[in-house]
């Protein structure tokens, strides 16, 4: 981070050079003030759990945008019942949790602050029962519970943002939703954040009545499945090594005495298909990835705009949707984030608006078996 007087020198050059001699001293005030306050307001980085839910529902529509949705309100309605269950053994269970099935054969899972947790059609295609459903849920729930995004930001981006932010409190919100948009798309957590998630993971799903260790059997799973992959991919591409956190999954689960995987009823409700990793389609970088990816209901001209974030202001988004492009690429892409992330999505983003009562999530955790 640039130290606040660099900046500051930078704003008195400029002044120097613009204004009179007789008010280039006044003139250097307010931009020092303006550049201190701003850098204050990124600093601090604390919001209301409504700011939070603000600046997850602008990045949830950023990345729906991106991936499109699945429009099957049955299959939205099974994932809340899972997601929601497993939130409500964490520190936040009144957080307003809010799942979302991604249109994508990628394989991937996205959380965004407020309690928005993105998983895609591919993903739930190679899970393997409703324990480890959980577990992946799990491991998103806790990025949010943890606050890694906003964390990850406050240590990477603060200057920026005070540079880009310094009109509005609004403004300032826009900036974290755009840069947690780009951590989560494009760049990484660190480490000890990944592992933090996972081992929450491993104890919600435990709390819930699941096996506790099946993140490590999905691990298994996708590391097999991406032995063709050209680079480090998807979920791969921003988590530790992956034989390290196996490991380090099964011993954290070692003295769990649950057992029950769900897998029937999981089966019963999730029918996709897993997609070679050679056979997903990708958008080439820099397109939006909104064109051709299969989906059964394409977005009605007549559709209302989407709607997110339960009736809480939303921001607008404030990064630039680019064309779409119909050209895709072999390869991952030049980021070398691999084919999972840069699969190309489908074109209707609008939300699949679900209800989950207390008493559903009861009778729904009686099933577990």
């Amino acid at each position: 981070m640039k130290p606040l007087m660099t900046m500051a020198a930078a704003v008195a050059a400029t002044i120097g050079l613009a204004a009179p001699a007789s008010a280039q001293l006044g003139g250097l005030g307010g931009a020092l003030k303006k550049v201190q306050e701003a850098k204050q307001k990124v600093d601090d980085l604390t919001f209301s759990e409504e700011e939070e839910r603000q600046i997850g529902s602008d990045v949830s529509t950023q990345i729906r945008t991106r991936f499109g949705v699945v429009q099957d309100p049955a299959i939205h309605k099974y994932v809340s019942l899972v997601g929601t269950l497993v939130a409500q053994q964490s520190e936040r269970p009144k957080l307003a949790w809010t799942f979302i099935v991604l249109d994508t054969d990628g394989v991937n899972a996205f959380a965004a602050p407020g309690g928005f947790v993105h998983v895609t059609r591919g993903a739930l295609a190679l899970v393997d029962s409703e324990a480890e459903l959980a577990a992946v849920l799990g491991h998103e729930i806790g990025h949010v519970v943890q606050k890694h995004t906003i964390n990850a930001i406050r240590k990477g981006n603060a200057t920026k943002l005070a540079a880009d932010a310094a009109s509005s409190r609004a403004a300032v919100l826009g900036a974290v939703a755009n840069a947690a948009y780009s951590n989560i798309i494009e760049n990484s957590f660190d480490r000890g954040d990944e592992m933090d998630a996972d081992r929450l993971s491993v104890q919600l799903t435990q709390k819930s009545g699941y096996a506790a260790g099946t993140l490590g059997g999905f691990l298994t799973r996708l590391s097999d499945r991406n032995k063709d992959a050209q680079e480090r991919n998807g979920l791969f591409a921003s988590h530790p090594e992956t034989k390290e956190r196996i490991t380090t999954i099964v011993r954290l689960a070692a003295s769990a005495k649950t057992t029950a995987l769900g897998k029937t009823r999981y089966d019963a409700n999730v029918t996709y298909e897993p997609t070679p990793i050679t056979s997903i389609a990708v958008v080439t970088e820099g397109s939006a990835g909104l064109t051709g990816s299969g989906s059964k209901e394409p977005a009605k001209k007549d559709e209302p705009k989407p709607r997110t974030g339960l009736g809480l202001p939303t921001l607008k988004p404030t990064t630039t949707q680019e064309k779409p492009s119909t050209q895709v690429s072999a390869s991952g892409g030049a980021r070398g984030l691999g084919a999972d992330r840069a699969a190309k999505g489908g074109g209707n983003p609008r939300v699949v608006s679900v209800a989950v009562s207390a008493g559903e999530i009861a009778e729904f955790r009686k099933g577990i078996a």
